[in-house]
Parts: structure tokens; sequence; C-alpha cells
């Protein structure tokens, strides 16, 4: 090997080494949340990586037949909540699922909560209660089709709330997506 190569697998040494355990706790903070409709929309959700690994994220994302999702995932159906792959071995309960309750404003986000198994969301749900059903191959990720219990809630409500993300430069909103809010409010009460 000459001189040059040397110091160039070298250098790719040490920076796989920095990227590995870049999701580490101290390192998922407010900043890691953005726009909701800036990250990747997947069918009803969006997908978005820490590490830089959005292929992965995605490949997982869209698998017809379920995927581990690679560390760094960050997934998230409403702007409020999110849930993020950690390294191997952080929460063997959570198949190592980080969950996260988010206050978000148009001037960012605060993280409100953050855990594991004792995530509860403002609607008074357990995150991992609600993700555990989930059969295995889903890697604890709901959908209509995953085994998850439903949610109480239609898609344009759902719809409606991503693009009521005040972090977001929202157009003003349809009269469809005002009375999608409208009947959240009333499941809500």
């Amino acid at each position: 090997m000459t001189k040059n190569e040397r110091v160039f697998a070298t250098l790719c040494g040490v920076a796989l080494l920095l990227s590995v355990g870049l999701v580490n706790a101290a390192e998922i903070d407010a900043t890691s949340f953005r726009c909701i409709t800036k990250m990747t929309p997947v069918r009803q959700f969006y997908v978005d990586n820490l590490q830089s690994n959005l292929d992965g994220t995605l490949a997982a994302a869209k698998s017809t037949t379920g995927a581990v999702y690679p560390p760094g995932s960050v997934i998230q159906l409403i702007p409020g909540e999110a849930m993020v792959k950690r390294d191997k071995g952080y929460s063997a309960a959570t198949h190592d699922w980080e969950f996260f309750e988010l206050d978000v404003s148009k001037d960012g986000t605060q993280i409100r909560k953050r855990g594991t198994v004792d995530v509860v969301n403002r609607f008074g749900g357990n995150c991992f209660g609600c993700h555990a059903p989930a059969t295995a191959q889903w890697d604890l990720v709901c959908e209509t089709n995953h085994g998850c219990t439903p949610l109480p809630v239609t898609r344009a409500m759902i719809r409606a709330l991503q693009k009521t993300d005040p972090r977001c430069e929202n157009p003003s909103i349809s009269q469809e997506d005002a009375e999608a809010l409208k009947q959240l409010q009333e499941v809500l009460k």
C-alpha cells in the first residue's frame, strides 16, 4: 500500500468509527425534529434518518413483508409525536425504539417527554402500549394491517393535523381540513 492509500484508509476508518452510535441520547435533541412535511412521506406517515441512512429507512418503510428499521430512523404520523430507532441493545422491550412527545410551535420543537415503555401522550395513550401489538415483522411500526389497535381518528383528520404543523410554512387550510380538525376535536372530548 502506498502512503496515500494508507492515509485514505485511515481516514475512512476514522470516519466509520465516528459514524457508529450517532444516535445516543445526548445527541437526540429538539433540533432532531423538523417540519413533518419536510420529511419523506410514505403512505400516511413521514420518515427521516438521523444517521444519514434515509435509503435504509425508506426500504424498511416501503417493505410489503416487514423489515427492521436501521438506527437513526425517525417516524412521525402527527407533528406532536415521534419514534426514533436507537442502536441495537438500547431497549429490548421496544425493539430499540425511543418514543417522543413533542411540543411544536412556529419557533421550533421542544421535547416534552421521551422514553421507552413509559411515555404517555397528550391523549392519554401509552406509546409503547399502542405499538406493542404490531406483529414481529413490522418492527413495532403500526399501520392498519400490522396488528395494532386502530386509532380512533380518520385519515382525513391525520392529514389535516400534518398540514397544520406550525413549524412548516403552511398555506391556509382547506374547508375539508377544517372540518376534519373539527371532527377530531369532538373525538378528543
